[in-house]
């Protein structure tokens, strides 16, 4: 006779062994789970902490981006939108005294607006942004579309001189306001007032594009974001992607402390946020938007010649000046001349690429 007794015995031994391993292989998942846990909060923690770029911040633009548009000055509501076209985009430029004196930048940059080939009709679109009363008393003599910033501390009053603590805070001032024009909806096209419209720009701009760039140098591809780009001129189009984007590129300026806006978008241009965002950048060609650091050199292709890679305002006037008369002896061709000739600028001159990279421009 069996002995049933040690079998009943045995199997609930063996029940108990079983039932204790699963529980401790329980507990074993549970505390690697929680450990493994316990390291993605640590490094999320450390990551938002230690990045320039923490994740948080930067997504949570994506969602309060257009939370404060009520909050906007009615004055530049009502220039904005007087100026704006059916599409709500606006030309935007800025202002300080130095520039806008008789016979200086400002003169020049109207004067081109008027020379250019078909170009007559942007001045319709164009808004002055002004840093100072005295400026903007000026603009309004000339030009019926100006705004005074809030300068929120800095003096502009007199020429700003490249990279000095004036220059910094204005150049960080304008993206922060150029920022806040896209979250009132408006797209734009901002503009250095030392660049000559000399043809409309629209027709080079690409399509399905939310921010495109002028470069001080263009190395063929406009996808390529290794092209160094030119803060000078660029073209936005008011979305939630670009709304963060200006919100991320402002606020990236506190981990690059003593570079410039335009130093600073060359450091964050390649930040994997940017594509996450799936914002659409494009690189404008210098073939058609050149400057004096790379000229465009063919007279029917060329839209906007800007006077970088130069120091100080006198030596910019003097050379736009000449660039304007090249410019003139080029419209005043037949069509068939202008075909058949190859003019090229006389310019630049007084403005030094070897000076301007010297001083670190």
């Amino acid at each position: 006779m069996k002995d049933t007794s040690t079998s009943v015995d045995r199997d609930k031994e063996g029940s108990s062994s079983g039932s204790g391993s699963h529980i401790w292989v329980m507990r074993r998942v549970m505390q690697v789970t929680m450990f493994l846990a316990g390291l993605a909060v640590l490094w999320m923690f450390l990551y938002n902490t230690a990045s320039p770029f923490g994740i948080f911040p930067a997504f949570s633009h994506s969602i309060n981006a257009q939370s404060s548009k009520a909050n906007y000055d009615p004055k530049l509501e009502s220039v904005l939108r007087d100026a704006s076209m059916k599409d709500k985009t606006v030309i935007i430029t800025t202002l300080n005294d130095a520039w806008a004196e008789p016979g200086s930048m400002f003169d020049l940059f109207l004067e081109s607006l008027q020379l250019g080939n078909g170009t007559q009709w942007l001045s319709n679109h164009l808004v002055v942004i002004t840093w100072d009363q005295k400026t903007l008393a000026r603009c309004l003599v000339v030009h019926k579309h100006c705004y005074q910033v809030e300068t929120k501390g800095g003096n502009y009053t007199g020429e700003v001189f490249y990279m000095t603590p004036n220059y910094l805070h204005m150049m960080w001032r304008r993206t922060e306001f150029l920022g806040s024009i896209l979250e009132m909806g408006y797209n734009f096209v901002f503009t250095d007032t030392d660049i000559m419209w000399l043809r409309d720009p629209f027709k080079q701009f690409y399509k399905d594009t939310d921010f495109q760039i002028a470069c001080d140098s263009f190395n063929g591809n406009s996808s390529d974001l290794n092209n160094f780009p030119n803060g000078g001129f660029k073209y936005v189009q008011s979305n939630n992607r670009t709304i963060w984007f200006y919100k991320f590129w402002f606020d990236s300026r506190n981990f690059y402390p003593g570079l410039n806006e335009q130093d600073v978008l060359n450091n964050i241009k390649m930040h994997p946020l940017i594509s996450k965002m799936k914002l659409k950048i494009r690189f404008l060609s210098t073939s058609y938007f050149g400057g004096f650091c790379q000229p465009a050199e063919d007279f029917n292709k060329v839209s906007t010649m800007h006077a970088n890679c130069c120091v100080g305002i006198e030596n910019k006037v003097n050379d736009l000046k000449i660039l304007l008369e090249d410019w003139k002896k080029y419209m005043a061709l037949s069509e068939i001349e202008k075909k058949e000739s190859h003019p090229s600028w006389s310019v630049p001159q007084l403005c030094s690429i070897t000076e301007a990279i010297e001083v670190g421009f």
